[in-house]
């Protein structure tokens, strides 16, 4: 053992090598590349709705998708930054858009006490477990990249960062996944595509942490 303290640090650091620095545009371009490989995947293998290629989509369809992609990006953003913590950040931006996507599956809840129907058969469940599942698995691309992400910084909340990882992925899985969904009726975008992103979370909560502390 070395008895002189600078022929220690000397003989610890000298195999170190630089690493890149954690900056918010590689993170965003990480995140955003994952997202658009998402999308890419969809249009290859499942193929692009008639009303999106002919440019007059659904109303209900550009207003559930962009809660989605509103809330995929929202969480996105809030894990870069969590992997570089600083003193006196806050992340709370993501729950702004959580309340704004929670109004989907409220809606198909009042309009099925309102009709007096069958929510669930409504929501063509059939349907909705492929949707369900795709998005699902579509996820894991985002929820990747951005696991990676997290790998490589210090983020101090492992459970939240886990959970917003997981909104992120179902988030930017289903909107991706409803380029191809022939289904507009918000039923089905309520209550499948809504449970896609809440499952993804919660998968993300039990999964992500134990992979990312340090």
């Amino acid at each position: 053992m070395p008895t002189d303290i600078q022929t220690l640090i000397d003989g610890l650091v000298e195999d170190l090598q630089p690493s890149r620095a954690m900056t918010l545009r590689r993170g965003l371009v990480i995140a955003s590349g994952s997202a658009a490989l998402t999308v890419g995947a969809v249009a290859l293998f499942f193929g692009v709705r008639p009303d999106l290629i002919a440019a007059n989509p659904n109303p209900v369809f550009l207003l559930a998708t962009g809660l989605f992609l509103i809330l995929g990006v929202a969480a996105s953003f809030t894990v870069i930054g969590m992997s570089r913590p600083q003193v006196g950040s806050t992340h709370v931006g993501w729950a702004w858009a959580v309340a704004m996507a929670a109004l989907l599956p409220l809606s198909a809840a009042v309009m099925g006490f309102v009709n007096q129907g069958n929510t669930f058969f409504q929501s063509q469940p059939t349907q909705g477990i492929n949707c369900l599942t795709n998005g699902g698995l579509l996820g894991l691309i985002v929820g990747g990249a951005l696991t990676f992400w997290l790998r490589r910084g210090a983020p101090t909340s492992p459970e939240q960062a886990g959970l917003l990882t997981g909104l992120a992925a179902g988030s930017l899985g289903i909107f991706a996944y409803s380029l191809h969904c022939p289904f507009d009726d918000i039923y089905h975008i309520g209550i499948w595509h809504s449970l896609a992103v809440a499952v993804s979370a919660f998968a993300g909560r039990a999964i992500v942490p134990a992979l990312i502390r340090w």
